[in-house]
């Protein structure tokens, strides 16, 4: 097959979404498939709207109508570019997009959402294509959702956790948990509003001195106010001797840091699936999220982590503090989180999936 992929910007973003773009294009690419990236800059919403007036959309709608395809994907975190582009775009090839969450899922939208026309445009672009790849059963019904119930052929082809070699022992995660001394938690994610950071911080000041380190390892590029706040916020009297802040590491330094930890804390207000999680899992992390979205897909609440309600400190507060005076409750959890990673299918199936997809769509 030969297909193209429109996404922004550089396909080796540190994210979620990105990552799994990423494997998909690697697994295609090892079945003998050509994919073309077909990238668009990043910028605001207002700017990416007028791509489809603008010379940008311009030049994209000439490089696709001029380039054999067989399948066109688009990440639909490109809609406000493509949902009147796609209507004009004349291509023999299906269009599939790629849904990790719709935008008007995150908690930041919540005062657009008001505005009937940012909900008309992501659902404009969902009307445009001929099929769906979804990354989880809650992606898949809040899209059918947006549409009616109108919706077109679609996968669930959820994310794996496999992109570390995480042969870690029984032994290894009962000896972690058991040893004395502070709680060694990670946040792993962009430092923005949705991934919550600010609720861990504010749950910390409710933990005793000296019972946690917390690790927070993500970009603090893609949101710098957001970034410089919650820097602010870890200089808290409680807070400055515990916090570290790592920015976004390599797949070795990250393993590493996983490795040694006790708990993955990402109290996400939302989350399409939460990849994050699974990779945490596979070390024997318990994982400690948000409710809303696809992460109890994941999580067994109070088996292999928690899901709290979206912005409770309060709760997670009580749940680390649990945590670090029941470390027999500590280790049950963790090894219910190695299990629940070697139940996850692997990125090559991930991929598989996909691709028959993709075939049955020619």
């Amino acid at each position: 097959m030969k297909l193209g992929l429109v996404i922004y910007g550089s396909l080796e973003t540190v994210s979620g979404g990105y990552l799994y773009d990423r494997k998909l294009v690697e697994y295609l690419r090892q079945q003998g498939d050509q994919v073309e990236i077909f990238s668009m800059p990043w910028r605001n919403y207002p700017r990416c709207l007028a791509d489809n007036i603008m010379a940008t959309g311009r030049t994209l709608r000439q490089r696709l109508e001029t380039t054999a395809l067989d399948i066109l994907l688009q990440d639909e975190l490109n809609h406000p570019s493509l949902f009147w582009l796609n209507r004009r775009l004349h291509l023999p090839a299906p269009r599939i997009a790629i849904v990790h969450h719709l935008r008007i899922s995150e908690p930041e939208a919540a005062q657009l959402l008001k505005i009937s026309l940012y909900r008309w445009i992501e659902r404009s672009f969902l009307q445009s294509v001929n099929g769906f790849i979804f990354n989880s059963q809650i992606t898949a019904w809040e899209v059918n959702k947006l549409l009616d119930g109108g919706q077109q052929p679609a996968v669930v082809a959820r994310p794996a956790g496999d992109r570390f070699n995480s042969q870690i022992t029984s032994d290894e995660i009962i000896s972690r948990a058991q040893a004395p001394g502070p709680l060694r938690l990670v946040f792993l994610g962009n430092l923005t509003p949705r991934k919550g950071l600010h609720i861990l911080l504010e749950a910390l000041q409710r933990v005793p001195a000296g019972r946690f380190e917390l690790a927070v390892i993500g970009s603090p590029t893609v949101n710098p106010g957001y970034a410089r706040r919650v820097q602010q916020m870890a200089r808290w009297p409680a807070l400055q001797v515990g916090v570290r802040f790592a920015d976004a590491l390599n797949d070795d330094a990250l393993a590493s840091e996983l490795r040694r930890a006790h708990l993955l804390v990402v109290p996400s207000f939302y989350e399409g699936y939460g990849i994050a999680y699974l990779e945490g899992m596979g070390f024997g992390l318990p994982a400690i999220a948000g409710q809303p979205g696809g992460s109890g897909e994941i999580i067994s609440h109070g088996i292999d982590g928690y899901l709290i309600p979206a912005g409770d400190s309060q709760a997670l507060a009580e749940i680390l503090v649990e945590l670090h005076d029941d470390r027999q409750r500590l280790v049950e959890l963790s090894l219910a989180a190695r299990q629940r990673f070697l139940t996850q299918p692997g990125w090559d199936e991930t991929g598989w999936l996909v691709r028959q997809f993709l075939e049955t769509m020619i």
